[in-house]
């Protein structure tokens, strides 16, 4: 590469490790995606900070974890003061672009407060709600307050930043129904080209939803449950067979956009950046067209651990299956809930027709990045921003909870100068994204950034100075009646995982070593009690060394 190394980032949504070829599953066809891993590198030891979108692309673009970015969890959007690493390969000479879901700002005008009073300037209407899932009913199992109270001070908050109204409402998707010609002012968190579709479904809203309805007038006929197609017999819930043709496909629209953008950086001599986000896999599960049954139900067999209840389960998912068994399902919003055989099978099948749809749109866009020669000077990215439980102790979607199927995502890193065709065992995650990007561009962190360059660890074969990968959540009051938030801790080091959550006396200690499936929680086992006490000295030791670091004393060397 005689220049410095064009990226080019490519992020899917809710997308586990083992929903892909190259990462063992032996049903689901990504030959495209698979394509990068012979090349590159695949890490299969990569973690999410937090399996939650907003708090984890936070930390993707800070290298910084929620509780030092800020976003602790959806809703808080991500400061304009924060520095991204986008904006650091700006300040270098790099071109950066953003297709697809952004997700750094709220889409919708509820905010994170959940029940707080609202300031009078945000009371306003909210944004169309997704459908097939039942937004009104989730307000009120939360509890959230409809009659807020005046804000007449700033002193009601430990902060007086409150990160709403004007410059905090930019991907907010009432702008483009009021304005179909609106686009998010740039540059925006270091992107000096943006297109947005944010939303899930065949419910995506932003410059997509714009461009789809100039392709059909008649688009509103053919969103949603109400609009669906002949299902054949799927009862699962959150499931419908879309009108929405592949052509016109929030997939498709992505790597249309995508390839448009390489193309004008094929002439330039600068080099660029782009971060190529799906909306998909992420629920609800609608595939377009060939890809609505492309798989079988029958031929995917759930998880191994989908009918076992282990010992000392946290209140959560007990108040789950307690509420099931009194015919509660719970399953018509984002949060978690559970699923029987039936649905888990369909719910893959789905899942997996709609990963195929962005494997063959990955292979649109690495077909044109070769045509562009632009492949022997672009490293090529792919990872996700969080998992999905999908079947994992019976269990759908995330939130709360830790089973790898949530926690854990693909990370392949294909550089045309780098190693290929090769595992990785090294330990990293999203902290860690930042870090690796911006060493490769020779370009240097900022203060604050807390993690490491892992592809430059995998070449040299040393692990990250680390006690071990920490992983935070920190979910608002607002689970399925409970009177309490869910704030869980979770660390992970030499294929052990313990995990806390706040108000509970005991939690998990699983050694995926000898159990992959996460089935023997060994933390009241006499005989593992040396590694309880050794992991949970490496949960503090990281937790302190993660302490942040951004606002350095000026009597500092």
């Amino acid at each position: 590469m005689a220049k410095k190394p064009n990226f080019l980032f490519i992020i899917t949504d809710q997308h586990r490790a083992d929903h892909l070829g190259c990462y063992g599953n032996p049903v689901l066809r990504t030959p495209n995606i698979d394509s990068l891993a012979r090349r590159g590198l695949a890490f299969d030891e990569f973690y999410v900070s937090c399996p939650i979108c907003m708090p984890n692309r936070a930390t993707i673009l800070t290298g910084r974890t929620p509780s030092a970015n800020g976003v602790r969890q959806n809703g808080i959007p991500l400061s304009l003061d924060a520095v991204t690493f986008v904006d650091l390969l700006k300040a270098d000479g790099y071109n950066t672009g953003l297709v697809g879901k952004a997700h750094f700002q709220n889409i919708s005008k509820l905010d994170a407060s959940l029940g707080a009073p609202e300031p009078p300037s945000v009371k306003s209407a909210m944004s169309v709600p997704q459908p097939g899932i039942d937004h009104d009913r989730s307000r009120r199992t939360r509890g959230v307050d409809e009659s807020p109270m005046p804000r007449d001070d700033a002193l009601w908050n430990a902060t007086r930043e409150w990160r709403t109204g004007p410059g905090y409402d930019m991907e907010w998707a009432g702008q483009w129904l009021a304005n179909p010609d609106y686009r998010v002012p740039t540059p925006y968190y270091g992107f000096d080209h943006v297109e947005v579709a944010n939303g899930h479904g065949d419910w995506v809203g932003g410059d997509y939803a714009v461009w789809r309805a100039r392709q059909d007038p008649d688009i509103a006929r053919k969103i949603g449950p109400p609009n669906g197609l002949d299902k054949g017999g799927v009862t699962a819930p959150q499931a419908w067979r879309t009108a929405v043709p592949e052509d016109l496909w929030s997939s498709t629209w992505v790597a249309d956009r995508t390839l448009d953008w390489l193309e004008k950086q094929a002439g330039s001599n600068d080099p660029f950046f782009l971060f190529c986000s799906f909306p998909d896999p992420h629920n609800p599960f609608c595939p377009p067209g060939k890809y609505w049954d492309m798989y079988d139900p029958a031929d995917i067999a759930p998880p191994p651990s989908h009918g076992h209840v282990n010992r000392g389960e946290p209140h959560y998912l007990r108040t789950l299956r307690a509420h099931a068994a009194e015919g509660r399902k719970h399953d018509d919003f984002m949060w978690g809930f559970l699923a029987g055989e039936r649905h888990t099978r369909e719910i893959l099948a789905l899942t997996y027709g709609l990963i195929s749809c962005i494997d063959d749109q990955v292979g649109r866009i690495l077909a044109g990045l070769k045509a562009l020669g632009l492949e022997e000077d672009t490293v090529v990215v792919f990872t996700s921003d969080h998992g999905d439980f999908m079947g994992d102790h019976g269990l759908m979607l995330k939130q709360g909870l830790h089973y790898q199927g949530v926690i854990r995502v693909p990370f392949i890193w294909a550089d045309p100068a780098g190693i290929a065709g090769r595992r990785s065992d090294v330990l990293g995650g999203s902290i860690d994204i930042a870090q690796t990007i911006l060493n490769r561009a020779g370009v240097a962190a900022a203060a604050g950034m807390q993690g490491f360059d892992i592809a430059g660890a995998a070449a040299t074969g040393e692990q990250p100075g680390r006690a071990g990968l920490m992983i935070e959540e920190d979910c608002p009051a607002v689970h399925i009646d409970m009177d309490f938030g869910l704030r869980t801790w979770t660390l992970i080091h030499d294929g052990w995982r313990l995990t806390r959550i706040m108000g509970e006396e005991t939690g998990e200690l699983f050694d995926r070593n000898a159990d992959p499936h996460e089935m023997n929680n060994l933390w009241s086992d006499p005989a593992a009690r040396n590694r309880l006490q050794d992991m949970t000295g490496r949960m503090l030791s990281e937790r302190m060394r993660l302490t942040d670091t951004a606002m350095l004393s000026p009597f500092v060397a």
